[in-house]
């Protein structure tokens, strides 16, 4: 059998060439068949090698998995990343990946913000779509371009960061020590104020990461390990406490209701990330260096401690100087 015309009206070649060597096609019309026919004859004859690639038919699902398997597996985040494309495939009804055009994501883009999902978590998920076809193609298993090439990310409304006066910092501390529902909950919020650890690094704290009067926070978001002196006092009360109640558990559900007993409103999710952005707002204003900030905080980058420079001791003069009611 070479070419046969199918009940529906399309044309299937059957077509073998050399032994071993088979190609099944179907096609529109009996044109496009034979001629695939001639070019499978005349191909391996001149380049036994040769062998028509079919299109690439595998849906975005498929290569979800393929990715995680090849690569997403080794990512810290990889398996909360996975669960994430594999909601958005389900979620662009998960076509043939070759096929997925930027028409088609960006409406369901619109219809999520509609929803209420918000800018940061649909350039997110952008971000990791993206990843999957490039990290793909590098790999060699997939043969066509990105999709979403395209696809500009959203421009986002840059967030106040909150952080709290040393009034508020007191208010605060009196309301987590005036009822203790957990025994772990002040030192924490201590260590958050004193080094810029986000709340999970310094729940994380071991015993052994406390050298002298030098913490160590290992396991961070960046993926890096870092070191920060705290005040001799501060070392003490760790020590103590830790031989006393053991090591620290998860605290942050005490904080938050701590929180709520005091009259500071902070947004909505900056509950006890606003101690990280005070420990750095405290040290931009009491004069320290920018670049010695980000070597604190673990920013990868020194744009993202740029947050934090117009409250510089300079910056808060040079306002006053040369502002327009200078000579009012």
């Amino acid at each position: 059998m070479a070419i046969v015309q199918l009940p529906d009206g399309r044309w299937r070649v059957d077509v073998e060439p050399i032994k071993g060597k088979r190609f099944r096609k179907t096609l529109k019309t009996k044109g496009e068949a034979q001629r695939f026919e001639a070019t499978c004859r005349s191909r391996c004859i001149e380049t036994p090698a040769w062998n028509p690639k079919p299109k690439d038919r595998r849906r975005l699902s498929e290569l979800v998995r393929l990715w995680f398997n090849l690569h997403g597996h080794s990512l810290r985040d990889g398996k909360r990343r996975l669960s994430k494309l594999e909601q958005l495939a389900t979620r662009l009804g998960d076509p043939v990946a070759r096929l997925l055009d930027a028409s088609t994501y960006s409406t369901v883009r619109r219809k999520r913000l509609d929803a209420g999902v918000s800018p940061k978590t649909m350039n997110n998920e952008l971000g990791y779509i993206r990843a999957v076809f490039n990290e793909l193609r590098d790999l060699g298993q997939i043969d066509f371009e990105n999709p979403l090439v395209g696809v500009k990310p959203l421009k986002l409304q840059e967030r106040e960061l909150s952080w709290l006066t040393n009034e508020q910092i007191a208010e605060l501390l009196d309301a987590i020590r005036s009822r203790c529902e957990n025994p772990h909950t002040e030192l924490v919020t201590l260590l958050c104020l004193a080094t810029g650890a986000r709340w999970s690094e310094a729940e994380k704290l071991t015993p052994n990461r406390l050298q002298g009067n030098i913490v160590t926070y290992a396991g961070t978001k960046s993926g890096k390990v870092r070191s920060v002196p705290i005040p001799k006092e501060l070392a003490d009360r760790l020590r103590k406490h830790w031989r006393t109640n053991g090591q620290f558990t998860s605290c942050i559900t005490s904080f938050r209701r701590a929180l709520e007993r005091t009259t500071i409103q902070l947004p909505q999710g900056q509950a006890s990330h606003a101690l990280r952005h005070s420990f750095a707002s405290h040290f931009m204003m009491n004069g320290g260096n920018i670049l010695t900030l980000q070597k604190i905080l673990g920013h990868s980058t020194v744009a993202m401690t740029m947050r934090y420079a117009h409250l510089s001791p300079d910056h808060l003069q040079d306002a006053m100087k040369f502002g327009p009611l200078l000579n009012v």
